[in-house]
């Protein structure tokens, strides 16, 4: 009982880790894959001016487009400020000029070619269901230009795209970039210019600044790996656990079979040959949780990235880019090291309490007397 007891709960402790950290692997990847396809593609020229985090640099941070740039290869992104008033309500949002033509992006920019005298516009599924707007509908957009003039116009919204990145969706309004720069008065400009591959980014043009892959994408990995620290709390305590229960098991067997213990060493076994067989005796358990995982969290775990890991309602309204589910991956650095980590955990606790047999004398150990 003793055996099936420290069994299972190592056993749990595998699938455990195994199941989390492949979970949150799996965040990571279909963040990167959405936030790169959706985003940021191969990297994006900022104008120097530009920050995310400070709407106030939103005004100033828009320049000419660099001479030269393969307009195939370019997604350019003009951005300022508005308001829009959907059935009278005022809401106010981030307007992004985008060329209908781009391919770089697979957002359905192709939609922003209606041939309407109002100003074509798409939304994000979440924009249209937090201002209850419809494909066809209506609203009045006011922006100020770089003039500071404030000026209104009546845009249509022709298309309803679903994504998972927020930062193209909440409070967004997309637009033909050649109307916008009309209406903004910025001919030829633009506030971010999305690269289609590498080798723009190689390139330096005055104003602007390159971000790559790995700066853009750094602040989902940064969230990823705080989440893992925080559940590795968890992992401790399920491992505390289960080593606890091994420690107890090998401090009662050495005390049990004293008789054993001396016996072997009487038979020319030396006393670290003796300890080395209690340390693997112990050891097994692992060994023996690993096969018993196996059985119940291959086909657990394999249902488990089949069908993703359906998140809570209102999860996407925390500003992460992340899907409605998730797809566990598992690894095989991620298998592999969890029962290297836990089998030299078992190995060590069940190497403590052998070490007694180190003193014990054969003769008392023979009587059964306790050193």
């Amino acid at each position: 009982m003793r055996t099936w007891l420290n069994v299972i709960v190592l056993s749990f402790s595998y699938v455990v880790i195994i199941w989390f950290n492949g979970l949150m692997d799996g965040w990571n990847a279909q963040a990167r894959h959405d936030m790169i396809n959706w985003e940021i593609s191969h990297g994006q020229f900022w104008q120097e001016a530009y920050d995310p985090y400070d709407p106030f640099t939103i005004e100033d941070s828009h320049d000419k487009i660099p001479a030269g740039i393969d307009w195939n290869e370019i997604a350019p992104i003009l951005i300022t400020q508005a308001t829009i008033y959907p059935d009278g309500r005022m809401q106010s949002v981030m307007m992004k000029g985008i060329d209908p033509d781009q391919s770089i992006l697979e957002m359905p920019t192709s939609d922003l070619k209606a041939d309407i005298e109002e100003l074509p516009a798409i939304i994000g599924t979440r924009m249209a269901t937090n201002n209850k707007l419809e494909i066809g509908d209506y609203i009045t957009v006011r922006w100020r230009d770089a003039n500071g003039t404030f000026d209104a116009t009546e845009a249509q919204i022709v298309g309803i795209f679903k994504t998972n990145i927020p930062t193209l969706d909440f409070a967004q309004l997309w637009v033909p970039l050649d109307r916008l720069q009309a209406m903004l008065q910025m001919e030829d400009e633009a506030s971010i210019i999305v690269a289609g591959n590498f080798k723009i980014g190689e390139s330096t043009y005055e104003g602007w600044v390159f971000k790559d892959q790995a700066s853009l994408l750094s602040e989902i990995e940064e969230i990823v790996k705080s989440k893992k620290v925080g559940a590795s709390i968890m992992y401790i305590i399920l491992l505390l656990l289960a080593l606890l229960a091994i420690f107890d098991t090998q401090v009662l067997s050495v005390f049990r079979r004293q008789k054993e213990i001396g016996t072997y060493i009487a038979l020319g076994m030396t006393r670290a040959e003796v300890v080395s067989l209690f340390t693997i005796e112990g050891a097994m358990h692992a060994i023996f949780a690993t096969g018993v995982a196996a059985i119940y969290g291959i086909p657990l775990l394999a249902w488990q990235a089949n069908k993703g890991y359906a998140l809570t309602p209102g999860t996407d309204k925390y500003g992460l880019a992340i899907a409605e589910r998730i797809f566990p991956e598992y690894s095989l650095y991620l298998i592999i090291g969890t029962v290297l980590i836990i089998l030299i955990a078992a190995t060590i606790v069940s190497y403590l309490p052998s070490r007694k047999i180190a003193r014990m004398r054969p003769t008392d150990a023979l009587k059964g007397k306790i050193q």
